[in-house]
């Protein structure tokens, strides 16, 4: 009888598979992390009590806007930034406050102060022109307590939004 002689391990394909799977999960989970130490989540609240105090005042701010019947018609102008909003309801504050917010990036929100014109519009001027995807915020007061209006819509070029339908 004649012996072989075993080949030697590096020789051999599986010593080789079983180290490629084991490197390529070094290098996917290192990448991994450093992906994830460059990107922190933003959206995420430390305070849960505070946001909660915050969702009720929503709420509360929401109810009195369909107690005074409040609707808004809102129409943003691209070209020139000029936001023109109709009002409809019991409440004529001296001035409104409109937020334009991004669901995800935080850094396109817009806020527009809105004041009374005398045709019974109300008119603000935005610095950037804004699409897409917004959380629509409308906030008034009357006799001391705020009100609010919120939707989400898509704003495109001469778009009109209703609030409070």
């Amino acid at each position: 009888m004649q012996s072989e002689t075993p080949s030697r391990w590096y020789k051999q394909p599986w010593p080789w598979f079983i180290l490629g799977i084991l490197g390529t999960s070094v290098v996917l989970g290192t990448t991994m992390l450093v992906i994830a130490s460059r990107n922190p989540p933003s959206l995420v609240a430390d305070n849960y009590y505070e946001v909660g105090k915050g969702i009720n005042t929503s709420l509360e701010r929401e109810n009195l806007a369909k107690q005074l019947g409040m609707q808004a018609s809102l129409q943003v102008n691209e070209a020139n930034g000029e936001v023109d909003l109709e009002l409809v309801g019991e409440s004529r504050p001296q001035q409104l406050v409109l937020s334009l917010l991004s669901p995800t990036q935080p850094e396109k929100d817009r806020r527009v102060v809105l004041q009374p014109q005398a045709d019974g519009r109300y008119r603000g001027h935005l610095q950037d022109p804004v699409s897409g995807r917004r959380f629509v915020e409308l906030i008034g007061q009357e006799q001391g307590q705020d009100w609010r209006l919120f939707e989400e819509e898509t704003l495109n070029q001469g778009s009109v939004i209703r609030l409070g339908e």
